[in-house]
């Protein structure tokens, strides 16, 4: 042997050679006492957990927000003012907040945790020539492991003895089917899948038994490098809450500045210090968005609801929103954009092709050739009667492969069942994974009959005869070459080929020669059919599909194709990622359609190469392997029927069905939600603007100050009140998911947003200011003059309300869609009249009642603001100010 066989990775060396280089025997293991000495050097095999951050210190953390101190600041104001309603509700907010926060990062941290629960507990261990069973945490380098059916694989291992070893890795490394475990060398750039001659830490072996020899423990499995990148990935903030901070900073400085400037010019002017104490306490909470934190828990929690009845759970509210920015998506393949369920698509017999339809495990389906729907003639019957005989599975239950032969055989009126009832077993010869075929015996009237299936050229070895529409006939070569290309071109087109065979008046020493050749069937792990529709909504939407998968490349592609996802792009396999450098792959990423045969690091490159190209990604998973991936990407989303408790800690969503269009439907909550959060933004913004206009500009033209502290308390309360909640449960806008994904570095203040701000704000300012002069130079009483223009300003904020209902649409377009804004602006007006006329208010709120032409002129002059907003939709509509805003193409 070599130096460099010796050198090589473990899944590369003979296992004399490994047995060599660990130092161990392949008989007799290790001894005790040199375990012993390894497990003092390399640690015990379990996952580490390094130093997470405290309770204590999560909690804490939720309190930098800026958002949060400013609301503190409110409640502190509040109570000086005597509001100990309004102080009481903000501190319930805050706190709210602040524990929803500590809630789902607290959570986040369970992933290692769940990781670790997937170790097994205990592993039976040749040691000094005896099997030894101890603690799996006890095992070393060296150690000869012994594995049987049932048993979880303890550590990392090159398989040294197989029998019929067959191991479930799906949670590893994506394989939906047990993979078939042999103990010849491998090439030593193989991905982790295709390492047949290793077993891998919290897989499980279903099938046969074997022996390995431990080559990774702990932190050096490949569960320890999954453990160690969730360890060293940091969560990033999602664009909600970065933007929610930026607002925090902004209204803090802006409110800051003003109250100061409103206060200084009132103490200039000659009023009392306390009055303008208290007016600049007042103003300094009408800036605060004290039900900022309420509406947007509201939106998040109401999106939430919605998208549970869409089989979507989230399990971390701020990313609902994330959802409306994903410009991709990466799925996972098997369950997720296919259903899970192997389906015979193509069956050949008597030397013709016939087409099958139906997908998973309903025998519903046709079979069909050329496209016209055709009735099976004998040779098919009989081919797909010894596919369901010569399997284990029934309708309900068994073998994806087996299942797949089972239905096939029902939708034509073979019932298994019945097909046992008439034809009983007598006897079998098992699959292997050397003979790669199966054979059961049966009894029936004309005597035994022997059915078998298989690999193609195994199968048709044996074979001496072929059935055709005129019955048994000698197999010549042409025929044998005819059917082995037929064969090579339906696994060319992805499908799993099995042949058919049959011996009648056989036993089982003579099972396995001079059979009948009965047909082929192929079958696949089908598309699931709405997977296509979403995957077209996703092109309207400008959102790009990208499959990884653990899966083979001609699998990936064929189901790709199927989906439409793949066109002109490329499919790259594990390996050929693993050749490029993060500049050819930065470069390449948005080319790249299908990703095969992938690891869990090169799942993590892809999320990072797409996020560093600008884009926000979601991306699916099921396995352990996909763990670090989840939590960096923008939006992690696990299966919850077969995800594992791993990936389910470390997503921010999970699918109740599995299904790729749930992503979809998710994507289009997400942009509601964010679309809502931004209507009552800029409402809310506009209406601040407004009154800290007002007050700004009739102190700076020497007017009297036109609202008094407690009126602009309430005119806060009523503008952040009921109708901002329901902006925030607003029906979506019809083309919600024909545009462009939003640019997430951008945020919620876009150029549309910033501009019908300051439109409706600066308007209403000069609107209100004008009444409010001219109302004093009038014979008014000044309390007659600030009653006006508190009803002017009150009215035009209702009628902000239903314009910003969109930034691009018109106020014209189903203006009362909403019924929630319409049941708050008659409860609104219903209780603004109340304060304004009713006398025990007139007194505590300083108003007086106004005439009926007094509520027209308010009313003329809050309708003003409609064709104002109206003008600067008509630019926003024509892609002046925002061009990501048109649709996509």
């Amino acid at each position: 042997m070599t130096t460099a066989v010796r050198e090589g990775p473990a899944h590369a060396l003979e296992p004399d050679a490994l047995a060599e280089r660990l130092a161990t025997s392949l008989t007799s293991g290790l001894t005790a006492a040199e375990a012993a000495l390894r497990l003092e050097r390399h640690g015990p095999n379990e996952l580490e957990v390094s130093g997470g951050i405290s309770p204590w210190r999560l909690l804490l953390e939720q309190f930098k927000n800026v958002l949060v101190l400013i609301l503190l600041f409110a409640v502190a104001l509040s109570a000086v003012l005597g509001h100990a309603t309004e102080a009481i509700v903000v501190t319930v907010i805050v706190l709210f907040a602040v524990v929803l926060g500590f809630v789902q990062e607290y959570r986040a941290e369970r992933a290692i945790e769940a990781l670790r629960e997937m170790a097994a507990p205990r592993a039976t261990v040749v040691r000094d020539g005896e099997l030894v069973d101890l603690e799996a945490r006890e095992l070393v380098p060296g150690d000869l492991v012994v594995l049987e059916a049932g048993d979880k694989v303890p550590a990392d291992g090159r398989v040294v003895e197989s029998v019929n070893l067959q191991v479930e890795e799906a949670a590893l490394t994506g394989e939906s089917v047990p993979v078939s475990k042999r103990v010849g060398p491998v090439e030593a750039v193989a991905a982790v899948a295709d390492r047949r001659n290793s077993v891998f830490a919290g897989t499980a072996v279903t099938y046969g038994r074997g022996r390995a020899l431990v080559a990774a423990t702990g932190m050096a499995t490949e569960f320890g490098r999954i453990a160690h990148l969730l360890q060293t990935i940091e969560t990033a903030k999602t664009p909600l809450q970065k933007n929610l901070d930026r607002v925090g900073a902004v209204l803090a400085r802006v409110g800051g500045v003003v109250v100061a400037a409103v206060v200084t010019v009132g103490l200039l002017r000659g009023e009392s210090f306390v009055d303008m104490l208290l007016f600049g306490t007042a103003l300094a909470v009408a800036v605060v968005p004290e039900a900022l934190p309420a509406v947007v828990t509201i939106s998040l929690t109401v999106a939430a609801t919605r998208m549970a009845r869409r089989h979507a759970l989230i399990r971390r509210l701020p990313a609902t929103e994330t959802l409306g920015s994903v410009s991709v998506i990466a799925s996972d393949k098997t369950g997720t954009l296919t259903k899970d369920e192997m389906t015979v698509r193509a069956a050949f017999a008597a030397g013709e092709l016939y087409e099958v339809s139906g997908a998973g495990y309903e025998p519903e389906g046709v079979f069909s050739r050329g496209g016209e729907r055709v009735d099976p003639g004998n040779p098919l019957l009989e081919a797909l009667r010894a596919g369901a005989l010569a399997s284990d599975a029934e309708l309900g239950r068994g073998d994806p492969t087996e299942r797949a032969l089972v239905v096939a055989a029902a939708k034509v009126g073979l019932d298994k069942k019945e097909l046992e009832r008439e034809r009983p077993r007598v006897g079998e010869i098992p699959f292997t994974a050397e003979t790669k075929r199966m054979t059961t015996l049966h009894e029936t009237s004309e005597g035994t009959v022997v059915y078998a299936k298989g690999a193609p050229e195994i199968l048709l070895a044996s074979c001496t005869h072929v059935l055709t529409a005129a019955g048994e006939q000698e197999l010549d070569d042409s025929t044998r070459d005819e059917i082995l290309a037929t064969a090579e071109s339906l696994a060319g087109d992805a499908l799993r080929v099995l042949a058919v065979a049959r011996r009648a008046g056989a036993s089982l020493e003579t099972a396995e020669s001079g059979l009948t050749f009965l047909g082929l069937l192929g079958m696949i792990d089908p598309p699931r059919p709405e997977a296509r529709e979403a995957i077209a909504t996703c092109a309207r939407a400008g959102i790009k599909p990208v499959m990884i998968t653990g899966d083979h490349p001609a699998t990936a592609k064929a189901i790709a194709r199927e989906l439409g996802l793949l066109r002109d792009g490329r499919v790259v396999t594990g390996v050929e990622l693993e050749a490029m450098s993060d500049d050819d792959l930065a470069r390449e990423v948005d080319e790249i359609e299908v990703y095969a045969r992938v690891s869990p690091t090169h799942k993590l490159r892809v999320v990072t190469a797409f996020q560093a190209e600008g884009h926000a990604i979601a991306m699916t998973g099921d396995g352990v392997n996909d763990a670090p991936a989840l939590k960096k990407a923008d939006i992690g989303i696990a299966m919850g029927i077969t995800g594992t408790d791993v990936t389910k800690e470390a997503a921010a969503m999970m699918l109740t069905d599995d299904n790729f269009a749930s992503i979809v439907s998710a994507v289009e909550e997400g942009r509601r939600v964010f679309a809502n959060i931004k209507k009552y933004l800029m409402y809310l913004l506009s209406a601040n603007l407004g009154e800290i206009g007002l007050l700004l500009a009739a102190s700076l033209a020497g007017l009297p100050l036109p609202l008094t502290a407690v009126l602009i308390l309430y005119i806060n309360l009523a503008t952040d009140g009921l109708p901002a909640l329901a902006l925030s449960v607003d029906p979506r806008e019809p083309d919600l998911m024909e545009k462009r994904p939003r640019d997430r570095a951008a945020g919620i203040f876009t150029r549309p947003v910033v501009a019908l701000i300051l439109l409706g704000g600066i308007w209403s300012a000069i609107v209100n200011t004008s009444l409010f002069g001219w109302a004093v130079s009038t014979d008014r009483t000044t309390e007659e003059a600030v009653t006006l223009v508190f009803a002017s300003l009150a009215l035009i904020e209702f009628f902000k309300a239903y314009s910003y209902r969109s930034e691009r649409r018109s106020v014209l377009r189903s203006p009362f869609a909403n019924r929630w804004l319409n049941v708050a602006i008659v409860w609104e007006l219903a209780l603004l009249a109340l304060v304004i006329h009713l006398p025990f208010l007139q007194g505590a709120f300083g108003t007086t009642g106004l005439a009926a032409t007094e509520w027209l002129l308010a009313a003329a002059c809050a309708v003003s603001i409609l064709p104002v907003l109206e003008a600067g939709k008509w630019f926003v509509r024509r892609g002046v100010l925002d061009p990501r805003g048109q649709p996509a193409q």
